[in-house]
Formats: C-alpha cells, sequence, structure tokens
C-alpha cells in the first residue's frame, strides 16, 4: 500500500467507487478519531457531500480540522478537495436525493397542529421504499451478488439467521426456500440456544445472515461460532464498517431510508426474493 502519497497525487482517487475502497482498506490503520470520520463518510454519503463542514463535523463527533486531517491522510489537499469527489457522485447517481429527503418531511403536515393523517403517512413510507430499492438497484455489487448466489446455491443446507427487526425476513427466507425445494433452516435462537443450533452444522453448509444498525447481538454471537467452525458465510448489512462483514465471505449492502423514525425493508425483501429465485434457478430447480 502506499502510504507516502502527496496531496494531489495522482493516484488519489476521484471517483467515489475508488475512494470507498481506499476508505475501508485504510480503516484499520486510522486512529480512533479518523475512523469516526471513515465510518460517518462511508454511511452518510450525501451528508459528506453537501453539509458544512462544522455541521459534518457536529454530526460525526469530531472537530472540524479531524475532517481536513483525514482528508489529507487519504492523499488530498483538504477537506474540500474530498468533499468534490461525494459531490460528483452524488449529482451524478442521486441528483435529487436531497429534494426527494425533504418531500418526506412535508408528508407529515408540516406546521398543521396534531398527527399526520394515515393517507400522508402512507405517501411517506412508499415514497421511503421507493428511495430504498432505487438505491439497492443502482449500488448493488454486481459481482457479489453473483458470488453470493453461486455460494448459496451449492450450500448441502443453508442456514439462516436474522433477529429482531429483521427477522421476518429470515422468515420469509424459509418459506420461499423451502417452497422452492431448497433445504434451509432457521437459527432462531429459541431458548437462547443459539450456540447449540451452530454445532448442528457441517461441511459444505452455508450461513446467510442479515442484520442492520444497531446490530443484532445474537446475529454476530452465532455468526461468530459458525466462523469459527469453518462456516462459509454471506452477510446481509448496512456498511462495510458493520461488524457483520469480517465475518463475512461474501457480503451484500442494503442501506434502507427512513420515514417518521421508521425505516424500510423494501429493499432487503427485493434482495432477499432475488436471491431465493437465484439460487433455485442456479440449481435448476424447476
Amino acid at each position: 500500500m502506499d502510504d507516502d502519497r502527496t496531496p494531489d497525487d495522482p493516484k488519489t482517487p476521484r471517483d467515489f467507487a475508488s475512494l470507498r475502497a481506499l476508505i475501508v482498506s485504510r480503516r484499520a490503520l486510522l486512529p480512533k478519531r479518523l475512523v469516526q470520520v471513515a465510518e460517518f463518510a462511508v454511511d452518510h454519503p450525501q451528508e459528506i457531500a453537501f453539509g458544512r463542514v462544522a455541521d459534518i463535523a457536529s454530526q460525526a463527533g469530531v472537530q472540524p480540522s479531524t475532517l481536513v486531517r483525514f482528508a489529507q491522510t487519504l492523499g488530498y489537499s483538504g477537506f474540500t478537495d474530498l468533499q468534490a469527489v461525494f459531490q460528483a457522485h452524488a449529482r451524478q447517481r442521486w441528483p435529487d436525493y436531497r429534494q426527494r429527503l425533504e418531500m418526506l418531511g412535508d408528508t407529515d403536515g408540516g406546521d398543521q397542529a396534531g398527527p399526520a393523517s394515515p393517507v400522508s403517512r402512507l405517501h411517506g413510507f412508499v415514497h421511503a421504499a421507493q428511495i430504498s430499492v432505487q438505491h439497492l438497484e443502482q449500488t448493488i455489487d454486481h459481482g457479489a451478488l453473483d458470488q453470493a448466489v453461486a455460494l448459496l446455491a451449492g450450500a448441502r443446507i443453508v442456514y439462516l439467521v436474522g433477529m429482531r427487526r429483521v427477522y421476518p425476513v429470515a422468515l420469509y427466507l424459509l418459506y420461499a426456500l423451502q417452497r422452492l425445494g431448497i433445504r434451509c433452516e432457521l437459527l432462531d435462537n429459541a431458548g437462547g440456544l443459539g450456540a447449540r443450533q451452530v454445532e448442528l452444522l457441517e461441511a459444505g453448509d452455508v450461513m446467510l445472515s442479515i442484520t442492520f444498525t444497531p446490530y443484532a447481538p445474537e446475529t454476530l454471537e452465532i455468526s461468530s461460532a459458525a466462523s469459527r467452525r469453518g462456516v462459509r458465510i454471506v452477510g446481509i448489512t448496512d456498511s462495510p464498517f458493520s461488524p457483520l462483514t469480517p465475518l463475512s465471505e461474501i457480503w451484500l449492502e442494503v442501506a434502507e431510508t427512513d420515514h417518521a423514525g421508521f425505516r424500510s425493508l423494501s429493499a432487503t425483501f427485493a434482495l432477499a426474493t432475488t436471491l431465493a429465485v437465484s439460487i433455485a434457478e442456479r440449481r435448476g430447480v424447476t
């Protein structure tokens, strides 16, 4: 790794994909405060693109000078130089992103007294779901998706793990895969027996684990136990800094938009359906 790059080095990434890969690869080498900025930058690219330095620093929990140091550590002349990469990416992929988020706020009834009407709530949740699904479609790693399907299709048994908010997704996958003739089991940690359930896994089994921030500890514990047993894991999570990513041989990123404090699962269900159908097709199930 070239750690001697200087500001304006031609090797400094000028596209978001390369910049994001650089941030992720450097994470383990960064001091604590710069790790905070790295995680915030990857998880909130729109805020980095269009926010003011003081506001971004406040949201990331650091001093404004830390943002400058972070940019220079990556080889940029300053934070504005780094921010330009985020801005170019945002304008290219999401030209009306902020306006659409503002539309979500508008559905809450504006300055009117009292709670929003059910119709306006529905409008807001539908828009949040649309944004989530469109974002997944535009950002999914095609290579990782194909590798995940191949790995799961070749499994002796697919074991599913998803707790708390994403439990319905794991349960749906259990239903869909079984209906498609794919052997699968749900590790639900019933009775706190998750670790015992992992002991049933054998060579050739693959685990599909799903968890989003704040990351269900039960999912991480079961996934970690499976990883120690040499089980191959496909992860579905919301950030390269998720504690599930280092446990996963392959991981797929899903970022769900929230409305009124509630996050959609629309994109996650779309991905789950894609995996179930693609696994069956890869196996030649009719």
